[in-house]
């Protein structure tokens, strides 16, 4: 199995001078892009999204894709797009939650296990077993055995997967800290979004420096050449799903499959059929 030298990780003050991608960034003035723009071409790569999906199928391909990054760093609102025009019974998001005490007495990789696709699915993970090399690890949720241990055996598990036919693509969201910021503040004052802010996500801005510190650790030991990280720059939420849509269907041959024509049949007559009165039904109330 190849893979890339590990780097010796920064130390903690070393870390706050380092041009870390997700840290500090040269400013750089971009263009709005226009809303008319972004429309036109998300409506194109879901359109493509929608052939993938069909190949995928006919083929029976194993699709898995990661999802990771900072909190708030667009993760969420880039699956949303992927599978807004979607089946769900082929295209399927796993956002798992807390671990169980009983999954958490079990090998780490098991409950992630059970939620890869099967031939002809596609499989979204809204987090996934990085959780240890980032959460866990800043957070004092698993001890520094367990830790070491993933780095060491997470390469070996996805190139088990991917020797098995599966088609594995991870994607690190990257925002920087004042981005980070605003969409933070931007959430408290959305009611309708307050939601998306946790407990963890508030005590996760504090320790800015120690996530970078993992991240970059993690991808010393994970981003090896059969299993790459593809880094998404996502100050631009627009930007960032466009890139990261089309990235997705490059990494996956398809080919178009025009369906069958559809011809609707006729409608049974009803010339024997006696409907129940209105008056038997309980319907809502119409206020609008």
């Amino acid at each position: 199995m190849s893979r890339k030298k590990a780097r010796k990780a920064p130390d903690r003050e070393d870390a706050r001078n380092l041009p870390d991608a997700d840290a500090s960034r040269d400013t750089v003035t971009v263009l709005k892009l226009p809303k008319k723009v972004y429309e036109r071409e998300l409506d194109r790569l879901q359109l493509e999204l929608v052939k993938l999906q069909a190949w995928v199928k006919h083929e029976g391909l194993k699709v898995a894709v990661i999802f990771e990054g900072r909190d708030a760093a667009g993760k969420g609102g880039a699956i949303k797009r992927i599978i807004d025009c979607l089946n769900p019974r082929i295209c399927r998001v796993v956002a798992l939650g807390t671990p169980t005490e009983r999954e958490k007495s079990q090998w780490y990789f098991q409950r992630y296990v059970t939620h890869l696709p099967a031939a002809g699915e596609i499989v979204l993970f809204d987090r996934s077993w990085y959780n240890r090399a980032g959460v866990e690890r800043v957070m004092g949720f698993c001890t520094e055995a367990e830790y070491h241990e993933f780095l060491r055996s997470c390469p070996e598990f996805e190139c088990m997967l991917m020797r098995s036919g599966l088609i594995l693509v991870k994607y690190w969201f990257s925002v920087s800290e004042d981005e980070q910021e605003r969409r933070f503040q931007a959430r408290i004052d959305d009611p309708t979004k307050r939601w998306k802010l946790s407990p963890m996500d508030l005590e996760a801005r504090e320790k800015w420096v120690e996530y970078s510190i993992a991240k970059d650790e993690m991808f010393a030991h994970t981003d090896i050449k059969r299993s790459p990280w593809y880094v998404v720059r996502a100050d631009d939420k627009k930007r960032a799903r466009l890139n990261c849509i089309r990235h997705l269907l490059s990494m996956i041959p398809y080919k178009e499959l025009t369906p069958e024509p559809i011809e609707l049949p006729e409608r049974q007559t009803d010339s024997d059929y006696l409907r129940p009165p209105m008056g038997t039904q309980t319907f809502i109330p119409e206020m609008y």
